[in-house]
């Protein structure tokens, strides 16, 4: 890996999350260099997954009151929070293939753990582990050529803020065999507590990147800022994700949790698709499943056709045809469907 850093005159300067979200962007839209990483901190913020309903995923009364900040990111996964005692991770390769340059990407950070002497594994969604506990939550998204790699990693946290700024489903927790988040998650300082914080970092410099650096310029900075508008507008942060779409949320092994709408023309053929959830999209999914099946009746036997020979898990990671029909054609068994009216 080749570490990123800021121009001098711009390592101190507090910034909001959007900041770095957009600096991902930029990297991966204007730098040729594969394997590009830099560490970041910021306040207190809530992070929403793409397709999360953020009025649902999030106490938005209670981020107000405390004054944390929330910001919608462009990958999938759920909602995570941050503050100045965890430290984030972004990742940018030269790949297309998301899901090999994930696996590859937490295999290290993991390995980068074990250094410490951390009992540390990656998880086959998108967890890094000490033990049986997480310390680190990663999620990834991908434009022309490049994979985007993103994650937390708990050095220390405020419990109390996790516990009431986010406001997980039942069914996911339940899913996990846990009845808080606080009981699924460890911190470094828990198991190293001589460890500082800066020295951690110092340590996951170096283990990940050696002496590979490159400075960004002031020129670089501006434009990174002109892109971290687009994330505080509230069409952004607060987007509509499908009317109704939120309220029959499922956990389905090997996804996550994901509801489907649809809309239908006059002749009652599927106009628009909607996904709400905190599944892992590999591609823009209303978009992409919209293009699919715009003008299909939503029966099994017309879907099928519509479907046949294309693979879903480019899309949505882990999600098959059969699960897809079953879900449009079978609301009463899946109870992850509704039709948008």
């Amino acid at each position: 890996m080749i570490y990123v850093s800021l121009p001098k005159e711009s390592e101190n300067i507090n910034r909001r999350l959007g900041f770095y979200l957009a600096m991902e962007e930029y990297l991966a839209s204007n730098r040729d260099e594969d394997g590009l990483f830099f560490m970041w901190q910021v306040d207190p913020t809530v992070i929403c997954g793409r397709n999360q309903e953020v009025e649902k995923e999030t106490d938005l009364h209670y981020c107000r009151r405390e004054g944390i900040d929330v910001v919608r990111r462009k990958s999938g996964g759920g909602c995570v929070f941050a503050d100045r005692s965890n430290i984030m991770f972004s990742y940018i390769a030269k790949s297309s293939d998301v899901r090999t340059t994930f696996s590859e990407y937490t295999g290290r950070v993991a390995s980068m753990l074990c250094e410490l002497g951390l009992d540390a594994s990656d998880n086959a969604r998108n967890d890094i582990l000490i033990g049986d506990r997480k310390v680190s939550g990663c999620a990834f998204y991908h434009l022309p050529g490049r994979s985007i790699v993103h994650g937390t990693m708990l050095y220390d946290t405020d419990g109390r803020h996790i516990a009431n700024a986010l406001t997980p489903s039942r069914a996911k927790l339940s899913s996990k065999g846990v009845k808080s988040i606080e009981s699924r998650i460890t911190t470094i300082r828990s198991h190293l507590p001589s460890l500082t914080l800066e020295g951690f970092k110092s340590h996951a410099r170096a283990s990940l990147c050696g002496d590979r650096q490159i400075e960004l310029t002031a020129e670089d900075v501006g434009k990174i800022e002109e892109l971290e508008r687009h994330y505080y507008k509230p069409e952004w942060t607060f987007r509509t994700i499908g009317k109704g779409t939120g309220t029959n949320l499922k956990h389905l092994p090997g996804i996550g949790e994901i509801a489907l709408g649809y809309t239908v023309d006059t002749d009652e053929r599927i106009d628009t698709v909607s996904l709400t959830g905190d599944f892992f999209n590999l591609a823009d999914a209303d978009e992409a499943l919209t293009g699919l099946l715009k003008g299909v009746e939503p029966t099994a036997a017309a879907l099928s056709q519509a479907l046949d020979g294309h693979d879903l898990s480019a899309i949505i990671d882990g999600l098959d045809v059969d699960t897809l029909i079953g879900m449009i054609t079978s609301p009463d068994s899946s109870e992850n469907l509704c039709r948008l009216e």
